[in-house]
């Protein structure tokens, strides 16, 4: 149940800075609201996998899929490059969320 929660959490943390991106130093309300709330339950649920899962191995894949997504939103909704080399990069951090994972029991 550890990596579900991880992944839920993971998936909060895009909403969060994505949310907080858009609250202009949290001037806007509902951006702010929604920026803040998606972050307390994202450390929660990261929290609740750590109980199981290894601090470096879980903190990494939280990131990872939290830098990776947002730079996917980045690009995709807010016009930021998509540049050969930005894409490599990202495929690496994804390449090691995804090893991080398959190595983890």
């Amino acid at each position: 149940m550890a990596w579900p929660l991880l992944i839920v959490a993971a998936l909060l943390e895009i909403v969060w800075a994505t949310a907080l991106e858009r609250s202009d130093g949290f001037t806007r309300l509902w951006p702010s609201v929604v920026g803040v709330a998606a972050a307390v339950l994202s450390f929660v649920l990261l929290s609740y996998a750590l109980r199981t899962l290894p601090v470096g191995t879980a903190y990494a894949v939280w990131v990872g899929i939290g830098a990776l997504g947002v730079a996917i939103v980045g690009i995709l909704a807010l016009g930021e490059s998509a540049s050969p080399l930005r894409l490599a990069c990202l495929g690496l951090i994804l390449a090691g969320v995804v090893g991080l994972r398959l190595l983890t029991e």
